[in-house]
């Protein structure tokens, strides 16, 4: 087992490397100067489609996007 001076900062906080790696990129995308920042920003949103199943079929998808931000 390692010593717990091995285990990565954002670990030890209970982070997952996602999550730490999604902080680090807002803080980036939050310092840029316009026009930058703006184009940045508009590259954050994730957009997807959700699709309900019945009986071995899918049913009409849904799109959805997130939008959180902190």
């Amino acid at each position: 087992m390692a010593s717990s001076a091995a285990v990565p900062f954002w670990r030890s906080a209970g982070l997952t490397y996602v999550g730490y790696s999604n902080i680090c990129a807002s803080l980036v995308r939050n310092c840029l100067k316009e026009p930058h920042r703006a184009e940045a920003l508009s590259r954050e949103t994730v957009h997807f489609s959700i699709s309900k199943w019945t009986d071995g079929k899918p049913q009409k998808p849904t799109l959805r996007s997130d939008t959180e931000h902190e």
